[in-house]
């Protein structure tokens, strides 16, 4: 989401700052704590990292972990849920604030916390505290939403968005969302002038990686043959010669203790976070494993084989009691699902299932797809055609919402092979137009995104972009191999 995209969205709901009584007639709601939540949005954004692509990726996993924790809390009946762990990197927001350049050259600090909390406006409260933010204007609130529990409630009075006006802000002190979406737009890069003042250090930086990308390739197809590996994998956007370091760790381990290899033979492996095997059945090395953590995790490779054994019969089980459908876990669309949670999550469903057998004819639901999901309340569809459904959902109601969405899960899976067959073609096309290196995108960038992104950029012909590999994403950087990172909603 650019910047523009994102403030747009969130100062739709700030026509009344945190601090009005109002508040103490409803509920904290999730449109309040994106009001309140204000500051830390502007000094975590993930567009505010283009030149740091680690620490951009680490704020939107945890921004993603951050939304589903409150939108969980506001959900009727919610009970009391996990801790969450969460690191940010926080941009220093005190000095020039209005300098364009800040957004290019942030300084920021790391901050990690967990969160234990039971409603929206301490999870806010607590979230501000930790990164050091401003907390003044909702310890009212936290005070008169306290002192309400004490007491029944009487009926909610009648509520409507207030639009300040501008004194408001001159007089308290508080930002202007209108005046900062100005902002915003006044300093909005366009892509030409971007690929004038970045296109030489890009194709420095891409002449310079060309010998590691080289040996990059050269380590992996040797070390697929000599292991029988299926494919080698990244889970993060490591740089070249990271992953070259990773690669050639793990071909001095093949030569240190060879036997131990043994049971990786065809296998994908992904180098990620953590060690162990995801609910692919990929084998995962953390990154920040040593040798003999690899080993050992290598040596238990039969087990975790036999855990996903038992993953695919559950699966083979719900299928035949839910007509058909197949369960799967799309990787693209969430972060990595361990193969003893994805288990877990197939033997809480699996359980719930068997006392009722749902009445579905065999093959009803044949050719669909559903994701399980701990977290989610009830059944949804996807807008790519798969269904999410909650392990804990009524399994009485579940077959009727199955069939009632059926037709149109058909045809959103039918659009979205053509629409990722257009993609696809589109991409070669761009390819050549452009005489690009290579193209790619995140995976974050559906093709409804993709698709008029490459047909714009083969409309303008921007000769600055011959020779050079391009990601669209969804900000401007030059990565540190001399990848172009374009946002899909460039503007020329």
């Amino acid at each position: 989401m650019s910047m523009i995209s994102f403030l747009r969205r969130a100062f739709r709901l700030c026509g009344i700052p945190a601090m009005t009584p109002m508040f103490q007639q409803r509920a904290f709601s999730g449109a309040d704590a994106i009001n309140a939540l204000r500051p830390f949005y502007f000094a975590v954004h993930p567009d505010f990292f283009g030149q740091h692509p680690r620490e951009r990726e680490v704020n939107e996993n945890s921004l993603k972990r951050l939304n589903g924790y409150l939108e969980n809390l506001e959900k009727p009946g919610s009970r009391s849920q996990k801790p969450a762990k969460l690191t940010f990197y926080v941009r220093d927001t005190s000095d020039n604030k209005n300098d364009s350049r800040a957004a290019d050259s942030p300084s920021f600090r790391s901050v990690s916390f967990t969160l234990h909390t039971k409603d929206v406006l301490s999870t806010v409260v607590d979230v501000l505290r930790f990164c050091s933010l401003s907390v003044e204007h909702l310890e009212e609130l936290k005070s008169c939403s306290e002192q309400a529990k004490s007491y029944p409630k009487a009926g909610e009075q009648f509520y409507r968005p207030i639009k300040w006006d501008k004194s408001y802000y001159i007089f308290t002190g508080f930002r202007d969302p209108e005046q900062e979406l100005e902002q915003a737009k006044r300093v909005e890069t366009k892509l030409s002038t971007w690929l004038r003042n970045n296109e030489a250090a890009a194709a420095r930086k891409q002449e310079d990686s060309e010998p590691r990308r080289e040996e990059l390739q050269r380590l992996r197809e040797a070390l697929c043959r000599k292991l029988g590996l299926t494919d080698i994998r990244w889970q993060r956007s490591w740089g070249v010669a990271h992953r070259c370091c990773q690669l050639q760790s793990l071909s001095r381990l093949s030569q240190q203790s060879p036997d131990s290899l043994h049971n990786l033979q065809g296998h994908t492996l992904v180098f990620a976070d953590q060690s162990g095997m995801n609910a692919s059945g990929h084998v995962m090395l953390g990154t920040m494993d040593v040798h003999h953590q690899w080993s050992k995790l290598f040596q238990r490779l039969p087990s975790y084989e036999a855990v996903l054994q038992q993953a695919d019969w559950l699966k083979d089980r719900i299928s035949l009691l839910m007509g058909g459908i197949q369960v799967v876990h799309i990787e693209r669309l969430g972060p990595v699902l361990p193969l003893q949670d994805h288990y877990s999550t197939l033997s809480t469903f699996h359980k719930r299932l068997l006392p009722q057998r749902p009445a579905l004819h065999p093959r009803s639901l044949q050719g669909l797809t559903m994701t399980l999901e701990n977290d989610c309340s009830s059944p949804r569809l996807h807008e790519l055609g798969h269904f999410i459904i909650p392990t804990v959902c009524d399994t009485d109601e579940l077959p009727v919402f199955l069939l009632s969405r059926a037709q149109e899960a058909r045809r959103l899976v039918q659009d979205r092979e053509q629409l990722e067959a257009e993609e696809r073609d589109m991409v070669q096309r761009c390819l050549g137009s452009l005489s690009l290196r290579s193209l790619r995108k995140e995976p974050s960038v559906s093709s409804r995104r993709m698709i008029p992104c490459c047909l714009r950029l083969m409309e303008q012909r921007l000769p600055q972009l011959q020779g050079l590999r391009v990601c669209i994403s969804h900000f401007y950087s030059v990565m540190q191999d001399g990848d172009l990172c374009i946002p899909w909603d460039w503007r020329g």
